[in-house]
């Protein structure tokens, strides 16, 4: 069992954080122009590009289906040096591969739980996400920058009379912790998170509910109080995240 200790002020970890503190994060917004809504997050050494764009259609098997409303999709990638060693493209591979594969879907359906798909209308949005550089935290990355180009393309469609009525429910956002060297930690870089011996990811909304959870012991097991640890630990980082997603916002 992990044994996680409760949080000590007095640890310092590798970027000099406490335990229970994020890295710095800002939002630079509209950095695709040709893109409906966009931000380039900035998350400690983690850089990700978020862009949102909109097709005035929706996928076949929702008119086959006879499903209303529209969609949400996304596709998640890294870019070749966004890693120390580059890392090939998945076109030369051929296909897709299993871990980013799992990430784009996983921001689809934390973005998807963000709106009301029926006040879309019959239109898909695509949101992209590319992984500038790398160092921990690009799925948490991902899904918090999306929600800021989401909010950003929302806004366009409504100036635009494209949709009539604000089709979102809450503000998502999503934060890793884990247990390393017996004590639980609040957004792993990449050598915590190798270090790691339990990790979790978490993906909440604003309203304090939960959209997914994704926890594993790497190398030990965890019990209940070390759970709530850590659950306590995310659920604090995911406040600060939709407050620094509000101000992003708020100037744009």
């Amino acid at each position: 069992m992990a044994q996680a200790q409760p949080t000590d002020s007095s640890t310092i970890r590798p970027d000099g954080r406490q335990p229970h503190e994020l890295r710095p994060i800002r939002f630079q917004n509209h950095f695709a122009p040709h893109a409906t809504g966009s931000t380039l997050i900035e998350w400690g050494n983690t850089r990700v590009i978020c862009g949102v764009t909109v097709e005035e259609n929706v996928p076949r098997w929702m008119k086959e289906q006879n499903v209303t409303g529209g969609w949400i999709t996304a596709e998640y990638s890294m870019l070749p040096y966004s890693t120390l060693q580059r890392k090939a493209r998945d076109i030369t591979k051929g296909r897709i591969d299993g871990r980013s594969q799992e990430i784009q879907r996983l921001i689809g359906r934390a973005m998807r739980a963000a709106l009301d798909l029926d006040k879309l209308g019959s239109r898909t949005i695509c949101v992209d996400c590319d992984v500038l550089q790398a160092d921990g935290g690009t799925r948490t990355a991902a899904i918090t920058g999306a929600y800021v180009a989401l909010q950003l393309a929302i806004r366009k469609l409504l100036a635009e009379g494209k949709i009539t009525s604000n089709p979102v429910l809450h503000g998502v956002a999503a934060v890793s912790v884990g247990i390393v060297g017996s004590q639980a930690l609040l957004d792993l870089c990449y050598v915590e998170d190798a270090a790691a011996a339990v990790d979790f990811n978490l993906v909440m909304n604003s309203a304090g509910e939960f959209i997914e959870l994704q926890g594993t012991g790497e190398e030990a097991t965890f019990s209940d109080k070390e759970l709530a640890a850590l659950l306590a630990l995310g659920k604090a980082g995911i406040r600060q995240l939709l407050e620094a997603q509000e101000a992003a916002l708020a100037e744009a």
